[in-house]
């Protein structure tokens, strides 16, 4: 069986070029010429290599959960319900204000979706789904080990972490400094339910 010729390029740095390009301009706005550039290879290298463009794009988001997104699973294994969320939300806050990182790709990538990005859409909306899905989780656990009140509801306190992230994603997009999301993120847990 002959053997292809081997790859010239980095496939991982390839991959790191292109999670920052589809962070910066979004899945539809992020042309096959852009990342082609930015990776440094060709159109058939790319394909070769990762696909078509929404293949590359789901890779980039397993990379970027694995990676500036990190924070979100290493809180979930904190010991106590308020250290999960704090971990989370100023984790967030560390994530969308590094000047290496654009924002929030969860949401920065599904902005400005068309239909002809519907599965990217929908992608993205399943794993934030999935996100809330696993604090919910963790919260509901919280609840039957006593460190959050009985009467607390794992689902509606999973929605409200995510809404404060959803917004403190959005406002880092528009320029809001580490400083003013820290100060959210502390309100958020101002609100937390005590013990």
């Amino acid at each position: 069986m002959a053997l292809g010729r081997p790859r010239e390029f980095d496939v991982d740095a390839a991959l790191d070029l292109a999670l920052h390009v589809f962070w910066r301009k979004g899945y539809e706005g992020t042309s096959m010429t852009d990342l082609t550039e930015a990776m440094g290879i060709t159109k058939p290298s790319l394909y070769a290599a990762f696909g078509n463009k929404e293949d590359l794009f789901r890779k980039a988001l397993d990379r970027y959960v694995d990676g500036p997104g990190g924070y979100y699973q290493a809180g979930l294994q904190k010991p106590t319900a308020r250290e999960v969320v704090e971990h989370i939300l100023h984790g967030a806050v560390d994530a969308m204000t590094d000047p290496s990182n654009p924002g929030c790709l969860a949401v920065q990538g599904a902005l400005c979706c068309g239909e002809a990005a519907e599965t990217i859409k929908q992608e993205l909306a399943a794993r934030r789904a999935k996100g809330e899905q696993d604090l919910q989780d963790r919260l509901a656990r919280a609840i039957a080990d006593g460190d959050l009140p009985a009467t607390a509801d794992a689902g509606d306190l999973a929605r409200y972490v995510a809404a404060i992230l959803q917004g403190m994603a959005v406002q880092a997009a528009s320029g809001a400094s580490s400083d003013q999301l820290r100060k959210l993120a502390d309100m958020a847990l101002r609100n937390w339910p005590p013990v």
